[in-house]
C-alpha cells in the first residue's frame, strides 16, 4: 500500500461470498488472496447461514421483482461468508474486483473479474458488493 493511501481516510464495505462459492472449499482462499492483492484489508469475516426471513430482510428493496424469491432461495441454500473490507476506496475497489452483476457480460467485457471467473447466472452471481457508504447491505 502506498504512503498516499495510508494517509487517506478508510472506507468500509460489505462483501458477501455467496453459497456457490462457499460450497467449494478451494474457492474462498482464492477469493481472499484476490482481495488482499487489491490492497483491500479484511477487517472481519463471518460464516453465515440465513433463514428465509433474514434473506428477505436483506433483499427487501427487491421484493416484488421477478427474481426476488429465486434470490432469497439461493441465499438460503447454504452457508456463505460475510466480510467487512476496508481501503480508501473500498466500495469502488471491491465492486471493480467482482465486476458486472451478470457473469456472462462480465466474461465478455471484464474477463478478469471474480464474477467472470466464478459467477454462474444473473441471480447466482457469487458475490455481493454494497453500492454506497451508507448502505452496508
Amino acid at each position: 500500500m502506498s504512503v498516499k493511501n495510508l494517509l487517506k481516510p478508510k472506507q468500509i464495505t460489505l462483501a458477501l461470498l455467496k453459497p456457490d462459492i462457499c460450497a467449494n472449499a478451494a474457492l474462498p482462499p482464492k477469493i481472499r488472496k484476490a482481495i488482499l492483492n487489491k490492497d483491500l484489508e479484511i477487517l472481519e469475516e463471518r460464516n453465515v447461514l440465513w433463514t428465509e426471513k433474514e434473506a428477505g430482510q436483506f433483499y427487501a428493496e427487491h421484493e416484488g421483482k421477478f427474481f426476488y424469491h429465486r434470490l432469497c432461495g439461493y441465499m438460503t441454500s447454504g452457508p456463505f461468508k460475510a466480510l467487512i473490507l476496508s481501503s480508501p476506496n473500498a466500495i469502488k475497489d471491491w465492486r471493480a474486483l467482482i465486476g458486472p452483476t451478470h457473469p456472462v457480460r462480465a466474461r465478455i467485457n471484464q474477463p478478469e473479474t471474480l464474477r467472470a471467473l466464478y459467477g454462474l447466472t444473473d441471480t447466482r452471481n457469487s458475490f455481493h458488493g454494497s453500492g454506497n457508504p451508507s448502505n452496508l447491505m
